[in-house]
């Protein structure tokens, strides 16, 4: 039974240890500096120049690019709190990535996508890629704490030099993914990971926030759950650019695809690619080598269409503006938390004198944040 992780992060995720990265400490070094990837090579990426990033920022980058697990672990432990020695690092190593396929799941809770991930990496291990994980889970709202417990089914990758496995909390954010889901996957990518697949929460008709950090995005779901319809009807019905059904095994699958491909007719195939529906079995490596094959060819059709980079073009833009966003929300509620006009302004709202949305531009209109004072609390 996995423990409950209160705060910001276990120790154990911090300094990189087996249970974050799947490899026994004493190993780790070795296993990182050879696994140097085909991708790596092939590319001919340099180290991290000196003065990139500061101090131990700089040796930090270095082993990251080497494949270094600890240096990822620790990378992605300073990018999720904010640290600007995190940030640094995302810069040193940013003109590096772009190599790696991103593949984001998605899909309600219990379809599977654990155990779906799983039966993948041990695929593409197979055809010696090494592959990079990222599951999300969600936060408490009440205490903060996060049961990572989404690891505990690719336990069998752990020992695997060529796989790193990272769980994160989403300490709130909406959409299925934590708010440094898409620095982490910079940082696999930067590490020379071949497959970087994000898994979501459990999410219901509206988190679509994957779409933008994927190259290709596959919704899981399962059938017999419920009305089926309520699950056709949402919002995350239109980001997948594959559909798997988990459990085929299931006397009602044949009935839920033939309800996907109902529903799927009724859209404009804008981007030319027929949204495919993949039937499996994760739990027995069922439809795997199907569903891996699907993910080689959207990636080709995306690449020769053009459409890889207008995606990844989509995402950065919506990362930008996620973090600067994010930034001025801070700086705002630390500029106005003590402001004894904006506790005057609070007053009146609360005893109906004056509605919220003129309090907010009243707050905005006497200039209570400073956009250089958000930058600067990244740098």
């Amino acid at each position: 039974m996995p423990a409950m992780i209160h705060g910001p992060m276990a120790d154990d995720e911090r300094s990189g240890e087996a249970s974050a990265d799947g490899e026994a400490p004493g190993r780790a070094s070795e296993a990182a500096s050879a696994a140097m990837t085909s991708a790596q090579r092939e590319a001919g990426r340099p180290p991290a120049e000196a003065g990139k990033a500061s101090g131990r920022g700089s040796s930090l980058a270095e082993r990251l690019l080497a494949g270094d697990k600890r240096a990822l672990a620790r990378g992605i432990s300073l990018v999720e709190d904010d640290d600007p020695e995190g940030w640094a690092l995302v810069r040193a190593v940013y003109p590096h990535t772009g190599s790696a396929a991103v593949v984001g799941f998605t899909g309600p809770p219990g379809a599977g996508k654990s155990t779906l991930i799983g039966a993948l990496v041990a695929h593409q291990r197979k055809l010696d890629r090494t592959v990079a994980v990222l599951s999300i889970d969600p936060s408490s709202p009440f205490r903060g704490g996060a049961l990572l417990g989404d690891r505990i089914r690719l336990t069998e990758h752990f020992l695997d030099p060529g796989v790193f496995i990272r769980s994160m909390a989403t300490r709130g954010a909406l959409g299925g993914l934590a708010e440094a889901a898409l620095q982490a996957a910079l940082l696999m990518d930067a590490a020379g990971k071949d497959d970087v697949f994000l898994e979501t929460v459990g999410v219901g008709q509206a988190e679509v926030d994957v779409i933008d950090h994927a190259d290709s995005v596959v919704l899981v779901l399962i059938p017999g759950s419920g009305d089926s319809i309520q699950a056709l009807k949402a919002g995350v019905m239109e980001i997948p650019d594959i559909i798997v059904v988990n459990k085929a095994d299931h006397p009602l699958t044949d009935t839920m695809v033939r309800e996907i491909r109902g529903v799927l007719s009724l859209a404009p195939a804008e981007s030319g690619w027929p949204v495919p529906i993949v039937k499996a079995e994760a739990v027995h490596g069922r439809g795997i080598e199907e569903l891996a094959a699907t993910l080689a060819e959207h990636r080709a059709f995306v690449e020769a269409e053009g459409l890889l980079s207008e995606r990844r073009r989509r995402n950065l833009l919506n990362e930008v503006l996620g973090l600067a966003t994010f930034r001025l929300r801070r700086a705002l509620e630390a500029s106005v938390r003590e402001d004894p006009n904006v506790q005057e302004l609070l007053d009146e709202v609360v005893a109906r004198r004056l509605d919220p949305a003129s309090a907010a531009s009243q707050v905005l209109e006497r200039g209570a944040i400073d956009a250089s004072d958000a930058a600067r609390g990244a740098s």
